[in-house]
């Protein structure tokens, strides 16, 4: 009887210090596939690529960096945990722009609209210019970044209103941006932690901090 091979849910199961750790993935030509969110994947993606390569002979990623003193303990062997990956082959990113809470602030520069206030994410959220009741969508063209004591006083109201009444008017109308413009501006938000094997393929518009 022959002992069957762990599956890659047993292999995660048995290595759960692994699960913090991630590997940046880059496309064929050593740019970050996404700077926002930054482009990271669990090691269980990592292997199966790997291991898909070797089965098939057609790697779809190679190793760029490997951690010092993290590794993957498979089937007969350990194998270095890779830091940094990258594509075989260059892969041409999808032009389509996610319509997500977080875009509309990565758009808006983490910024209220009508106040011009920076803000973390946890103090903002986001505003109907034209108010639902009134017919407005929730859409790129109808919802901007806004703090959550504006959007508490503006309610329902519409700009004129809004502005006869309190005086805040919208600094500038919203708009559907690019994913070339998304890119950019993630490049302005660097996360809170950057494995040092990282650094030499990442370049961001702020100054790093150690």
């Amino acid at each position: 009887m022959t002992n069957k091979a762990p599956s890659f849910e047993e292999l995660a199961n048995a290595q759960p210090h692994l699960a913090k750790h991630r590997t940046l993935l880059l496309n064929a030509d050593f740019q970050p596939i996404s700077y926002s969110p930054l482009s990271l994947v669990p090691w269980t993606k990592v292997l199966w690529w790997m291991v898909k390569g070797d089965m098939t002979g057609k790697p779809r990623v190679r190793v760029v960096e490997e951690y010092d003193d993290v590794f993957i303990n498979s089937i007969n062997k350990k194998i270095p945990l890779p830091s940094v990956i990258a594509y075989a082959n260059y892969v041409k990113m999808p032009q389509h722009i996610k319509f997500s809470r977080y875009n509309i602030f990565l758009r808006d520069d983490f910024t209220c609209q009508y106040t011009g206030e920076k803000l973390p994410p946890s103090k903002l959220t986001f505003d109907h210019v034209i108010p639902q009741d009134k017919g407005g969508k929730t859409n790129w063209e109808n919802i901007v970044a806004c703090s959550q004591r504006i959007n508490q006083l503006k309610t329902n109201l519409s700009l004129k209103q809004f502005k006869r009444r309190y005086g805040y008017s919208l600094l500038r109308n919203p708009y559907t941006p690019t994913s070339y413009e998304l890119q950019n501006r993630g490049r302005q938000f660097p996360p809170r932690y950057l494995h040092e094997s990282w650094r030499d393929y990442l370049y961001w518009d702020t100054e790093l901090k150690d």
